[in-house]
């Protein structure tokens, strides 16, 4: 068969799907152009009539508010913290539920389901039924031992954001690293019991060599969705006390919602994408390298 007519065979098959590429691209597209557009206009819900092109000084603004730095180091803490808390706390349970023991399936799942609980009612459950100075379990445990109650979010905004997001994102580091510990060889695990090796030799030489893969895994998926954390902050602190709480999505927010200034917005939304490219591609690399240099070291 000639490869003009296998060409010719092949061509129907790649055009049943490029109506789907097609809607994907302006889907993609057609959103990202109109923000680019808006950033380099002067446009302000409550006078949609006097835009005009401005070129940078969208970007130039938003790079200059008063609270962008703030916001930029709130996220870099929120995304840090949480990530430690997970993977740290993650390994360490997901060891702990693998040991079998009677309940082991029902403990399994409790530990998993937060995660598929919605972010503004987790948002709510810990902000009304956990940390309320008043009512709050926090507050009733402080009381029973003679303590005052904290308020939380006024005391520890940020602390209590990053405490609640963990919690959400616990369980899915957990379910990685269960799934993957599933996979450990048992045998060598039980040769190194019956040569004497102790649980931490055991965790260290044995456990976390093979959760190398997962941990990476987990720290890029949870990086790139930490980045555009809102709900939490939305609900439980609006931002404040002040700026204390605001990550760069939420800052995008009060520009486009609360002050109206949609072209402000819009350069605010290109540097939070340019940010969070920036560090996927550092996470993809370092992740990259790391699995080629664990695929080429000899077993």
């Amino acid at each position: 068969m000639s490869a003009s007519s296998r060409r010719a065979r092949v061509q129907p098959e790649r055009l049943l799907g490029q109506p789907a590429v097609v809607l994907l691209l302006l889907w993609m597209i057609v959103p990202l152009a109109m923000t680019v557009y808006f950033s380099t206009q002067y446009f302000n819900l409550l006078y949609p009539k006097k835009s005009s092109f401005v070129g940078l000084e969208n970007f130039a603004y938003f790079f200059t508010y008063p609270s962008f730095w703030t916001s930029v180091l709130n996220t870099v803490l929120l995304v840090g913290s949480v990530l430690a808390i997970t993977v740290v706390f993650g390994v360490l349970i997901s060891v702990l539920v693998d040991e079998h023991f009677p309940g082991q399936g029902i403990v399994r799942m409790l530990l998993v389901s937060p995660f598929f609980i919605m972010p503004t009612v987790a948002a709510l459950a810990w902000k009304n039924l956990l940390m309320n100075p008043v009512s709050g379990f926090f507050a009733w445990i402080a009381r029973a031992f003679g303590a005052t109650p904290v308020n939380w979010f006024a005391d520890w905004p940020l602390l209590s954001v990053i405490l609640v997001v963990a919690w959400e994102w616990l369980p899915f580091a957990i379910l990685i690293f269960v799934t993957a510990l599933q996979s450990m060889d048992r045998e060598q695990k039980e040769a190194a019991q019956m040569d004497g090796a102790r649980a931490w030799a055991i965790f260290r030489y044995l456990t976390l060599p093979h959760l190398g893969r997962p941990i990476a895994v987990v720290v890029m998926v949870e990086a790139i969705f930490l980045l555009n954390v809102f709900a939490e902050i939305f609900v439980t602190t609006n931002g404040g006390p002040g700026d204390a709480t605001t990550n760069v999505p939420f800052l995008v927010y009060t520009q486009a919602l609360l002050e109206f200034d949609v072209g402000a917005a819009s350069a605010g939304g290109l540097v939070a994408v340019v940010l969070a490219n920036i560090v996927a591609v550092f996470l993809i690399r370092l992740i990259g390298q790391s699995l080629t240099a664990r695929s080429g070291a000899p077993s």
